[in-house]
């Protein structure tokens, strides 16, 4: 049982019930004391708007938690084998998880927080609990390209599968995996893919089975490259670009901006949680424990590196809710003595 456990209060709620967000309860949970996660989308929810058909880029044992197996025939599993091995176990561990709850606010200090969340319907709902544990994750929130026309329809932020863009026009802004992953694909069903990249060449850091894929495309001219390049404005039957040879002005049905995604900023610091402006906004946390400057909030996964986004993923950040709970426990074992 929890600390001092009563009906309404938990000892730890969890605000993401992604991966690490799971980690986060279970070793909570482990450790004596009663959790809850509340999610605004489904559990994992920003690994259910992954592609449909994307592979992970890592072997199973590395996106396990909760010390439960993930079987997969497969050296690295797809996205509908993590979500099944997921869910599994979140009904081994019973974890109550609250989806399809936002959380509009949190109110209170540690020991007694009221985090105040909206249904789908606007209802509104109050969680109590000793102690917080923030695992937001980034997926959420595109990095906007800030040019005219962009919240036309056509004008996608995450790209799940091809086939409604056969015999299509489309565009593909990036220059990392999401980028080349998404072109290529787009290309062997069909579409007419460019791609615009304001560096000059793809990014090195894409995976080396895909880098030399993707330049053998453009190089055969398969698929249309602008390097150097960047959209100055978007209509509703064309883009045009800024290249090294001037305006360029394309026909084109559709747009993916895949030009990356960030934390929510603004909900950390409605917390009370600092974020250092000279460390890429990373928060104030201590790298033992994960407690912010706020007393009884923790951070786990991505946002604990601020914009630095390719840091911090499943198979590093699955291990945060191990060193919340041992902080858990001293705190436990200091008001006991």
């Amino acid at each position: 049982m929890g600390e001092d456990a009563t009906e309404d209060i938990v000892d730890l709620l969890v605000i993401g019930a992604g991966p690490t967000g799971m980690a986060c309860a279970i070793e909570a949970q482990r450790a004596g004391f009663s959790t809850l996660l509340v999610d605004k989308g489904c559990l994992c929810n920003s690994l259910f708007h992954y592609p449909a058909n994307m592979t992970f880029f890592t072997t199973p044992e590395l996106l396990e938690i909760g010390d439960m197996p993930f079987s997969s025939p497969n050296q690295k599993p797809n996205r509908n084998e993590a979500l099944e091995y997921y869910r599994k176990v979140a009904e081994h561990y019973r974890l109550d998880v609250r989806q399809y709850e936002t959380v509009e606010r949190v109110s209170g200090a540690e020991g007694n927080f009221t985090v105040h969340t909206a249904d789908r319907f606007g209802r509104t709902i109050e969680h109590r609990a000793r102690r917080l544990a923030v695992s937001t994750g980034y997926y959420d929130l595109p990095n906007y390209l800030g040019v005219p026309g962009e919240d036309l329809c056509k004008v996608l932020h995450y790209y799940d599968e091809a086939h409604p863009f056969y015999d299509m026009d489309v565009l593909v802004i990036g220059g990392k995996n999401s980028a080349a992953i998404a072109a290529l694909d787009l290309w062997r069903h069909g579409a007419r893919v460019t791609l615009v990249h304001r560096r000059a060449e793809m990014h090195r850091h894409v995976k080396y089975w895909i880098l030399p894929d993707i330049n053998n495309r453009i190089k055969n001219g398969e698929i249309k490259a602008h390097f150097n390049s960047s959209v100055l404005n978007i209509s509703e039957d064309n883009v045009t670009l800024a290249t090294p040879e001037g305006a360029v002005t394309l026909k084109n049905q559709f747009v993916f901006a895949l030009t990356g995604y960030h934390p929510d900023f603004g909900f950390i610091e409605r917390l009370g949680v600092k974020l250092d402006p000279d460390n890429d906004r990373c928060p104030v946390c201590n790298p033992a424990t994960h407690e912010s400057n706020v007393p009884g909030i923790y951070l786990a996964g991505v946002i604990i590196a601020g914009e630095r986004t390719n840091e911090i993923f499943i198979e590093n950040g699955r291990f945060h809710g191990q060193a919340i709970a041992q902080a858990l426990r001293r705190k436990r074992a200091e008001a006991s003595s």
